[in-house]
């Protein structure tokens, strides 16, 4: 008999895409190796701010179960957290119907949904999984300049937190440093596992080839950038860069930012201010991402100082792509990474001139970039992978029935 995988998780893709998201492939993934899988999710969704389209989840292997959620047009905004209220009192009434599961794998964030689906499984005496792919509310914190209110604003949403590390049997986690941050308040789990978010190289390697981009200048160098436009990544920095490289005669660097968010207009008013040659895209599919990755040159990771994040979903998209990375990050796993596979350069954060700096390097060295290009790969095909790296998934959860019985 087929065992019972309920997965919870409020940020899943839109289904047109649904094998980029985390979640969606380990659907997939579980209903391929003769799971019965049920995916729980929002109605709404968060990448595109609108309803779903129930039909597009039709053609599963698993399925698809929405629960209703008002949206939010901000991402930080009180309406957003009533949204998530709303959802959450929806789900706590879906699971009250619905036949109990042989594991319940829950993805954290969001916390209010999160919380519901442990205590569900905690009065149930179900096995109860998390994948932590966000820190809340490390990641709004930087947005409060003052220490003390921000402490006080957010510390129900720690405890929240905190009590839903605490109920898991098993914790799994995008990176070293979620893993260690819920294991911190987790006395069960001695072995968290860190899954990085990747990708499946074999699709993005296709269509990258299926989009790709044929009308890049020879004579031009491009780099690269791919996510929000928001506060957690400072392009103004790197447009800082470029305008020190173009004072410096490099006139042939072309900013190419894929992605839209809070702050787009405003960055690309400062590019233009500050003369540099700028492509804004705004938000693209996957796919035509991927073509246009392929054709240039260097990435850039800019994590604004102070920032939560770990291990990202561009991290893989640039080593997918074979590029080599500039990068300001602070966090020290990443950094770690980028030593180990001599792929790119970890620079100092919010300074101009240590990132132009490094970026000459890789403009003017073109066996450099070559040989960082291919370590970035490296790092892609070992570490990346989801078809490689996902079965570790598998295994724990198996595992985790195993227990059970």
């Amino acid at each position: 008999m087929k065992k019972d995988v309920l997965i919870v998780a409020h940020y899943t893709s839109d289904l047109e895409s649904r094998w980029s998201i985390r979640f969606n492939y380990l659907a997939e993934l579980l209903a391929k190796n003769s799971f019965h899988v049920e995916l729980v999710t929002s109605s709404f969704s968060h990448f595109q701010k609108k309803e779903r389209d129930p039909i597009l989840s039709d053609n599963c292997e698993y399925k698809i179960t929405y629960i209703p959620e008002p949206g939010y047009s901000k991402k930080v905004s009180f309406k957003r957290l009533y949204s998530h209220s709303v959802m959450s009192r929806n789900l706590k009434q879906y699971l009250k119907d619905r036949y109990k599961p042989d594991v319940v794998y829950c993805a954290v964030p969001s916390l209010q949904v999160a919380t519901v689906a442990a205590e569900y499984a905690k009065k149930n005496s179900i096995p109860f999984v998390i994948d932590v792919q966000d820190l809340w509310p490390e990641a709004f914190k930087m947005l409060f300049r003052v220490p003390l209110i921000k402490d006080i604003v957010f510390r129900p949403m720690e405890k929240r937190a905190n009590y839903v590390y605490s109920l898991a049997d098993q914790i799994i986690a995008v990176s070293k440093t979620y893993a260690d941050r819920a294991a911190a308040n987790n006395s069960k789990c001695k072995k968290p596992l860190v899954i990085f978010l990747g990708t499946d190289l074999k699709t993005f390697d296709k269509l990258s080839e299926e989009s790709i981009l044929d009308e890049k200048p020879g004579d031009e160098i491009w780099l690269a950038y791919v996510g929000t436009l928001g506060h957690s990544y400072d392009l103004t920095s790197v447009i800082d860069a470029l305008k020190a490289s173009k004072d410096k005669g490099f006139n042939n660097i072309r900013f190419i930012v894929m992605g839209d968010g809070p702050l787009g207009r405003y960055f690309q008013k400062y590019a233009e201010t500050q003369g540099t040659l700028a492509t804004f895209t705004g938000r693209i599919d996957y796919g035509k991402m991927a073509g246009i990755l392929k054709v240039c040159d260097i990435a850039v990771n800019p994590i604004s100082k102070g920032a939560s994040q770990s291990i990202i979903n561009k991290h893989a998209d640039y080593a997918a792509a074979g590029l080599p990375v500039l990068s300001t990050q602070e966090c020290p796993e990443y950094q770690e990474l980028v030593n180990k596979y001599e792929m790119g350069f970890n620079c100092k954060n919010n300074d101009p001139n240590d990132l132009a700096d490094k970026l000459l390097l890789l403009v003017q060295d073109e066996n450099l970039r070559k040989n960082m290009a291919l370590n970035s790969r490296r790092l892609a095909e070992e570490r990346f992978d989801r078809s490689r790296t996902y079965g570790a998934i598998l295994e724990t959860i198996e595992d985790v029935l195993l227990n059970k019985t």
